[in-house]
């Protein structure tokens, strides 16, 4: 990887040296591999909470509620990783939330017969620093890729580790499982995430937070007009500054943007917790779908979301990532009411059911890029892990909302509509009131971030 002089970097901790395309190749298959194996940890407790139920003597409900517990833990794990990202930095933000995946495998094997419960909940919190790394990806590549035209489809390869780390996860399992058993599964999977932390030391950091780091620096000495000159170089916005990023977040100048995309997250991951993780459910009592196997709505939805990804990365570079994220939840949410109250043919719910999922999955390739160049430098990873924190708690609320309509009495259908195509449909529509990057005014965003990376 580059390894910048002494005289590259100067008196500001600068690296102003080229990155090459070697350092942008090796910067992403680092990322997408980390993500890969933070989804295999993140979702492989939920693979095999059967499993661990039975050993442990969890009825289903008990089960259910531990699981609403490390969501509670997983969303104040994610928050924290936000100030990290913007005062230790991007590297470091990497590897940690790597070991972390690792850390929270390893306990996990681990976990001891006596207070499994609690035990479990205080460990599998951990993950969270696993759900944040797509946080941590979009603040780090968002700022290493500079002003490259395709920087959003280059992303959404990296973002694709998703649904393959899902597969992966599920096929591990299936081999693993009969061999070494649950434990086993979960200390193996932390090998690969301690050779990726590895790998991730090699990284360089952003030019980009080197700069604002140097800025902070200025400020503290009371060199105020010296950290202004320079940050202008850079377009790092030195309002605030003295400020938690947390409080920045809500500031004039970006509060609106803060609330708008924060909500528009929250309501999305509702919709997503009834379709695509009570999905099962909702086709087979709602429609009367037979599946012979839950592998095939594995699959659906997997290959559906890759798909989607690249689709939704492709056009957000052409279009913009704010129409293009609000066009393709308002499209799934259409398309899940069409699949809800339209014919009960196995043929016409499952393409529905496969367009909801393409449109409401695909936009995140888009919508975490957007997280990383909405935001200002100065509360760019803050502000992308707030706005990703907003998915576990969506996650907690659709399950809830989901559980209370039917407990009503009202048909799985009407339930599904009302606490999830809705929400869909709604998350696209607060997307349009979240700042657009192309716009003129925004010259933070755009403009003069161009000029930086010429400078870089």
């Amino acid at each position: 990887m580059d390894t910048p002089s002494n005289q590259q970097r100067g008196n500001t901790g600068v690296d102003t040296s080229p990155i090459t395309t070697r350092t942008l190749v090796y910067s992403s298959v680092v990322c997408f591999l980390a993500w890969v194996f933070s989804v295999y940890d993140y979702t492989l407790f939920g693979a095999l909470l059967p499993v661990i139920s039975d050993e442990f003597g969890w009825s289903t409900s008990f089960a259910t509620f531990i699981v609403t517990l490390i969501a509670i833990g997983t969303i104040f794990v994610a928050l924290l990783v936000g100030p990290m990202l913007d005062y230790l930095g991007r590297k470091p933000s990497l590897v940690i939330a790597t070991v972390g995946a690792a850390i929270s495998s390893g306990l996990t094997a681990l976990s001891p017969s006596a207070l499994a419960g609690a035990y479990m909940t205080v460990v599998r919190t951990f993950s969270g620093l696993g759900y944040s790394e797509q946080a941590v990806n979009a603040t780090y590549l968002n700022e290493m890729y500079g002003n490259h035209p395709r920087r959003g489809f280059i992303y959404s390869l990296v973002q694709g580790g998703w649904p393959i780390g899902v597969l992966l996860g599920a096929a591990l399992s299936a081999v693993l499982l009969p061999a070494v058993g649950w434990r086993g599964t979960f200390l193996i999977a932390t090998f690969p995430a301690i050779v990726i932390a590895v790998l991730a030391i090699k990284l360089r950091e952003s030019p980009k937070f080197q700069a604002m780091k140097h800025v902070r620096k200025l400020e503290k000495s009371g060199r105020h007009e010296e950290a202004v000159e320079f940050g202008r170089q850079y377009d790092i916005d030195v309002h605030h500054t003295e400020e938690s990023t947390f409080k920045q977040l809500f500031e004039p100048d970006i509060r609106k943007h803060t609330i708008f995309i924060s909500l528009a997250m929250l309501m999305n991951w509702i919709g997503i917790q009834v379709f695509a993780v009570l999905g099962t459910t909702v086709l087979t009592e709602g429609k009367g779908v037979e599946f012979s196997s839950s592998l095939v709505i594995l699959i659906i939805s997997n290959a559906a979301a890759y798909i989607g990804y690249l689709c939704h990365g492709f056009v957000g570079d052409r279009i913009g990532r704010r129409l293009t994220i609000a066009g393709g939840w308002i499209i799934s949410g259409l398309a899940y009411t069409l699949m809800l109250f339209g014919p009960d043919s196995s043929g016409f719910v499952l393409t529905m059911y496969t367009v909801g999922l393409f449109f409401v999955i695909g936009p995140y390739a888009a919508l975490l890029f957007f997280m990383g160049e909405s935001f200002p430098t100065r509360v760019r990873g803050t502000g992308s892990s707030f706005v990703n924190a907003m998915g576990p708690a969506g996650a907690i609320v659709g399950s809830a909302l989901f559980s209370l309509f039917t407990g009503l009495g009202l048909a799985v259908t009407t339930t599904a509509f009302l606490s999830g195509g809705i929400a869909i449909f709604v998350s696209g529509v607060l997307m349009l009131g979240t700042r657009d990057v192309k716009d003129p005014h925004q010259s933070e965003v755009v403009t003069a971030e161009s000029t930086a990376s010429r400078v870089r």
